[in-house]
């Protein structure tokens, strides 16, 4: 395996709990990246920016570390939903989802410091939602509150009542790690997982 410390540039309880799956050490690290899309820039460039930038701001003060980074937005008509961060602002995201699809696209990066060696992608998962009625949506909020999820509901709780389908490969994509893509990243540099 390889000796290098493998690292999560990422707060997210979400992304750590998913790397933890793989049964292997790693620390966190918070980067401090500024997330604002630039003009022009689409989400798919957004995400796959957001990602390198949070590896790059780890890269100083880990020189011998496997860097992942990852981060994720959710789409509606080509608008983009962050994290509602208040109860006003999720009723409307949800609201806005009420019966339509959501793309959710996450980029993802693996730096190796070492050898400089930088692995780049972003995975797309879908979601379909229900036609959801106001009440609906204030019994969901209340009992889960997901105000720091993109899109404002979580699949891995009660939010996948709010759903008619998802469309993906791979289903921790819409957590917010993509663990399949990760995998055969960090295989790439030598890191065996079983």
């Amino acid at each position: 395996m390889n000796s290098l410390l493998l690292l999560l540039a990422s707060t997210s309880p979400f992304r750590k709990e998913l790397l933890s799956r793989l049964h292997l050490p790693f620390e966190t690290f918070a980067p401090l990246v500024d997330e604002s899309p630039l003009p022009q820039e689409s989400p798919t460039q957004l995400v796959t920016r957001l990602a390198q930038l949070k590896v790059r701001a780890a890269q100083k003060s880990f020189p011998n570390a496997l860097i992942i980074g990852s981060d994720q937005v959710a789409v509606i008509d080509d608008t983009i939903l962050g994290k509602p961060g208040s109860h006003p602002q999720a009723v409307q995201q949800l609201q806005m989802a009420s019966g339509k699809p959501i793309d959710f696209l996450t980029g993802l990066c693996l730096l190796n410091t070492e050898t400089r060696h930088i692995q780049i992608d972003m995975v797309r998962f879908t979601v379909v939602f229900r036609r959801l009625t106001l009440s609906q949506i204030e019994k969901y909020l209340q009992m889960e509150k997901p105000y720091n999820c993109a899109g404002s509901f979580k699949s891995e709780g009660l939010g996948i009542v709010l759903l008619d389908k998802m469309v993906g490969e791979d289903p921790t994509a819409l957590i917010g790690l993509p663990l399949i893509r990760l995998v055969r990243m960090l295989e790439a540099e030598g890191v065996q997982i079983v």
